[in-house]
């Protein structure tokens, strides 16, 4: 079975608004071989239409000016990928992208079970109702060394505690931390 996994940047203070603690080239590359661990990537409308407007590739085959280098092989790697996109809103999407409807439980218990290396997702409002169903694998927590003061935070509605057990860490130059964690109960 392919494993989800989730990843996702937030402030020292919770806020998981993505114009908040940008990540650098380090962050980057980080998050583009988390991408490349994946066979597709699992988003909700609203990171569908936020992933594509930022990380896909213009019609000229040509990356816009304002794009950084190092932040090329990111893009090319969500550019690529297969995508599948939660949404009761759209009626179509291309982009290497698949419209995933009905139940959602169902849906992405199925997904999990063709082969391969793992499914990821993104996003806040998807991942919500993923964890509430027990379905995420592993989530990974890339803490940005800011206090916003504001912005949404993650997992506002969650409908039971959700136990953690630390599989992983890794401090980057900037002073982020990505910590990455597996359900389970935590011993003392």
């Amino acid at each position: 079975m392919r494993p989800l996994r989730y990843s996702i940047n937030i402030t020292l203070d919770g806020c998981c608004d993505h114009r908040v603690g940008i990540p650098d080239e380090e962050l980057h590359r980080h998050h583009a071989a988390g991408l490349e661990r994946a066979d597709a990537l699992l988003f909700g409308r609203v990171t569908y239409e936020m992933m594509e407007e930022a990380w896909r590739k213009p019609a000229t085959g040509t990356w816009p000016d304002w794009m950084a280098d190092w932040t090329i092989p990111f893009a090319e790697t969500i550019d690529r990928a297969r995508k599948y996109v939660v949404s009761g809103t759209l009626d179509q999407v291309d982009w290497n992208a698949e419209l995933v409807r009905g139940d959602l439980g169902k849906a992405v218990q199925e997904l999990k079970q063709e082969p391969g290396r793992g499914l990821f997702v993104g996003g806040v409002t998807l991942p919500l109702a993923l964890a509430d169903l027990g379905l995420i694998d592993e989530y990974e927590f890339v803490v940005q060394p800011v206090v916003a003061g504001h912005g949404p935070t993650l997992f506002a509605g969650l409908s039971e505690r959700l136990e953690l057990k630390l599989v992983g860490r890794q401090e980057f130059q900037s002073g982020a931390v990505a910590l990455r964690y597996q359900p389970g109960h935590v011993t003392a």
